[in-house]
């Protein structure tokens, strides 16, 4: 559970990334998957290189932005349709990844990195804590600090004039054109900032499994939309619970279904299975909750009259 949930702070920071492309600027990103498997992939060519591990997870998080940037012109400047220059991305992306790493797979155990260090075994030796679990709640506790630190940064960004533009661009976009604002570099930012965090996602969970595989992208539009669907349709109505982390419990929750399934009976190969019904059941919840809003609207009208 320990490995669940760490995991689960690791993929919430990708899910706060996609969230910025599917709720506020309603951009379907499919360069999502692509840029995941970049940093992972960029992590990789850090490690064997002998890059510091930090400093190769920062250059993930910029060589995201790249990605996210190249989304933004195709569609903003040569005119592609915003589904189809994230196709072409994610498309260009695959080769690009190859040819970091070299090859399909670079494992990754043998290489001193944020999940491989000497430093959790420190700790537990200074507070005498048994090492294996000490161990897990140490890269736990790294888990969530990276995901709090891009949390609160993103809450703090979205505060200010520029981020409350971009969440503009995505709510009314004639609004927004007619105070002036470019439109197009609104949506650019977005892009980037959302794909910099997928990136940096994709870094950390290459170091956290231990290896970086070309192919370990796919699927994680579906896993950030389900996180964010789970989250916002079960938590949105508690005032103290804002989107983001709403997020992050939705990513939990997702995280801890797949685990149990697979812990009773399921096969791997099913992932796909268990996120489709997991998608639908949660769909379902919020379309009811939606209509139980809408109806209780009606009737106050009724009242009313």
């Amino acid at each position: 559970m320990l490995s669940v949930i760490t995991q689960s702070f690791i993929l919430a920071i990708m899910a706060l990334g996609i969230y910025i492309t599917f709720k506020l600027l309603d951009f379907p990103d499919m360069s999502a998957d692509g840029s995941y498997t970049l940093g992972g992939s960029v992590i990789a060519w850090s490690l064997v290189n002998g890059i510091n591990p930090l400093l190769g997870t920062l250059i993930a998080f910029i060589a995201g932005m790249g990605a996210g940037f190249i989304t933004g012109f195709l569609h903003v400047k040569l005119k592609i349709t915003n589904l189809l220059s994230g196709i072409l991305v994610m498309g260009m992306l695959y080769s690009i990844n190859l040819r970091i790493m070299g090859k399909s797979n670079v494992p990754l155990f043998t290489y001193n990195h944020l999940f491989n260090s000497n430093w959790p075994s420190k700790i537990c030796e200074a507070l005498n804590i048994p090492l294996e679990s000490g161990i897990k709640l140490c890269y736990l506790g790294l888990a969530l600090f990276a995901f709090i630190l891009c949390k609160v940064l993103l809450d703090l960004f979205f505060k200010t004039n520029l981020g409350y533009t971009i969440k503009g661009v995505g709510d009314n976009v004639q609004m927004i054109k007619s105070l002036g604002v470019d439109v197009g570099k609104m949506k650019i930012l977005g892009l980037m900032i959302s794909n910099g965090l997928i990136a940096l996602s994709g870094a950390l969970v290459a170091q956290f499994q231990g290896y970086s595989d070309v192919n370990m992208g796919v699927g994680t539009l579906v896993l950030g939309i389900a996180s964010i669907i789970i989250g916002i349709s079960l938590f949105t109505r508690f005032k103290f619970i804002n989107e983001t982390s709403a997020v992050l419990i939705g990513a939990f929750i997702y995280q801890c279904s797949v685990f149990y399934a697979l812990n009773h009976g399921l096969l791997p190969t099913d992932l796909k299975l268990i996120t489709s019904l997991i998608l639908i059941v949660f769909l379902s919840i919020g379309g009811l909750k939606l209509g139980e809003k809408f109806n209780l609207k009606i009737n106050s009208n009724k009242k009313v009259v």
